[in-house]
């Protein structure tokens, strides 16, 4: 079992792994050696998630995930074959993180009663000086 979080972990056969050529550096290995990582997990049908976690997975993963619900990363950072798929299953379990993480709903709060009169004295102060501005005798006034 890959360890997630303390409450979640995957099991490493919803895990699916297939090697591909990357792109980029590498030299003449680069036509011979498949070296870069596609990881496909299924988040939709994956037992390992709760209901709530594989909704915000499948939202947090953006264009990652497909309309079915399988998270597809792809890893290209490295030329080793093995540091790629690390890679991609270190990025799978960042992503499972995010999602298991909940935010607090925010609550509203209350000005205190300094800004409330900070806030009133300032008004006045504009008002005040646009008054001043208009001048004596305008017509409409008073």
């Amino acid at each position: 079992m890959i360890s997630v979080t303390e409450h979640i972990s995957l099991d490493p056969e919803e895990l699916e792994f297939s090697f591909i050529r990357a792109s980029g550096p590498g030299g003449q290995n680069i036509n011979k050696v498949s070296s870069a990582v596609q990881l496909r997990f299924n988040a939709e049908t994956s037992p390992s998630l709760p209901p709530d976690i594989k909704q915000r997975v499948i939202s947090l993963a953006g264009r990652k995930a497909t309309r079915h619900g399988v998270i597809v990363i792809e890893a290209k950072r490295y030329r080793q074959q093995v540091r790629n798929r690390e890679d991609a299953l270190d990025r799978l379990i960042a992503l499972i993180t995010d999602a298991s993480i909940i935010d607090r709903p925010r609550r509203k709060g209350r000005p205190t009663k300094n800004s409330v009169k900070r806030r009133l004295n300032e008004k006045k102060k504009r008002g005040t000086v646009k008054q001043l501005r208009r001048g004596p005798g305008r017509p409409g006034e008073d």
